[in-house]
């Protein structure tokens, strides 16, 4: 056969997933209704004055827990977001509008196991995911439902460490069994853990739950990395054993990475960065070992992990069906600081928020998955946060679809590269609170939501300029962008 006559896949494939992402803990509100109790994303405070660059959560004690806990009185955005929990079923069908073939959102630990160590869940709780999933596969979405997304019940926090305590493995165990049993003939594609690899920062609370103050942080922190390992293999297993055909995924939260220079210091610095902060992470989960260069990472720096060689069989034995991933942005790497993911590449632009725009790095990384793994990829997250102006019932919003065209079209190329991709889904539909800074003007959807940083607003949904191109792109599936 000539390869000028293989029949390579030039467009989007039939049946590709188009859709959109969000949070429970960003979106539903609702947070102590129906037996539900605080999770870590309800002690996250939005303070008068912030900074459009920082982020919360970095170094939350138990004393700050405390006092968020016991206030009746300050902002935190994530305990009402939008509402969702009520608003859901307008909200999909908006979606539905766009032409959606996947929404994907999250569990919210605390609604099912208020207190995350329950041997019970909250039938309560579960109703509501009744309802929400039978609403998405009525109006024909496919649901992709993610297990654990920075929403750790609070008491395993305050009471076990987080992931850092060994019953946590257990506990998430359960949790995860109960929604696999409930919904095997409902959902097909799980991811795990959201972002799994983001675990330094804010990401050592948001996705570990671990506070600050260990005598070794970074041990304590690889340690609860490797509780999560052996969990995700269990939950694998566990939905495999449920039904065959069922589709058991991990995700990444990736940002390019490249080296400042051609200096070949900096493209090895640049390349042991994101092995060690991203590749690592996906390594274990697919190819089912901890591989060298993180053993040799352990050794240099004195992190001491306890491993069984049980637990390294769980893994070896139950990987993961494909990888998802985020994507907003880039950075480079300089030799002097080779720790760090800087934002200071002259190539690119970056948003009001600081993030890089490099919708060809989108490409890059479909492409560096593809070769390392040959798992089918799915896009779990990936858009702009802007401010919206809203100017005589519109919002004109060419920013963010000049954003998405351009992703959109690199993640065309990377299909014509031979890359497997299944799913899109672009963060958010809808506005939501945002993580990071826990803001609402940061807004990312297709839909306005009128609510305010302080939650003021009548709540009332208006369709942006993007919502009828996104509508466009779906129909057209991919050719009309």
């Amino acid at each position: 056969m000539l390869l000028n006559k293989f029949n390579a896949t030039t467009s989007f494939p039939k049946g590709f997933l188009w859709g959109g992402a969000i949070a429970a803990n960003q979106a539903e509100g609702a947070w102590d209704v129906d037996g539900r109790e605080p999770s870590q994303a309800d002690i996250m405070i939005l303070p008068e004055e912030y900074s459009r660059l920082g982020s919360f959560g970095e170094n939350v004690t138990l004393k700050e827990i405390q006092t968020a806990l016991n206030d009746k009185t300050g902002n935190y955005p994530r305990r009402r977001g939008i509402d969702f929990f009520h608003t859901f079923p307008d909200d999909l069908a908006l979606m539905a509008e766009m032409g959606f073939k996947c929404f994907r959102t999250s569990f919210s630990w605390s609604r099912i196991f208020p207190k995350g160590d329950e041997l019970e869940p909250n039938e309560k709780g579960l109703e509501f995911y009744d309802r929400l999933i039978d609403k998405m596969l009525e109006l024909g979405i496919e649901p992709v439902m993610t297990i654990s997304h920075y929403e750790i019940p609070i008491n395993l926090i305050v009471e076990y460490g987080g992931w850092a305590n060994p019953k946590l493995i257990d506990f998430f165990v359960r949790f995860s069994k109960v929604l696999l049993k409930r919904y095997k003939n409902k959902v097909k594609y799980w991811i795990i853990i959201n972002q799994q690899n983001d675990v330094y920062g804010w990401g050592e609370f948001a996705g570990l739950g671990i506070l600050k103050g260990h005598e070794n942080q970074e041990e304590t922190m690889f340690q609860a990395v490797h509780h999560q390992f052996v969990a995700t293999a269990e939950v694998v297993k566990c939905g495999h054993q449920i039904k065959t055909d069922m589709k058991m995924g991990m995700m990444l939260g990736i940002n390019g990475t490249y080296p400042a220079s051609s200096r070949p210091e900096e493209v090895m610095a640049a390349y042991e960065l994101w092995n060690r902060n991203t590749f690592f992470f996906s390594d274990v989960a697919v190819h089912g070992e901890y591989p060298g260069y993180m053993i040799r990472y352990f050794k240099d720096h004195n992190i001491n992990l306890i491993v069984t060689e049980k637990e390294l069989q769980l893994i070896k034995e139950n990987t993961v069906d494909y990888i998802s991933f985020s994507y907003y942005s880039s950075g480079v790497v300089h030799a002097e600081k080779p720790n760090q993911l800087l934002l200071d590449n002259p190539y690119t632009k970056a948003s009001i928020w600081g993030w890089v725009m490099d919708p060809v790095g989108f490409r890059y990384t479909f492409n560096v998955l593809w070769d390392r793994y040959h798992l089918p990829l799915f896009v779990a997250e990936n858009g702009i946060g802007a401010v919206d102006e809203v100017v005589d019932g519109k919002i004109h919003d060419d920013y963010r679809k000049k954003y998405l065209q351009d992703h959109v079209l690199q993640m065309k190329e990377a299909i014509k590269d031979g890359v497997n991709i299944f799913g899109y889904a672009s963060w958010g539909p809808i506005d939501i609170i945002s993580y990071s800074q826990a803001e609402m003007s940061k807004r990312y959807g297709f839909v306005y939501v009128d609510l305010d940083d302080k939650g003021k607003g009548t709540g009332k949904r208006l369709k942006k300029d993007s919502f009828y191109w996104y509508q466009k792109v779906i129909q057209s599936n991919g050719e009309e962008i």
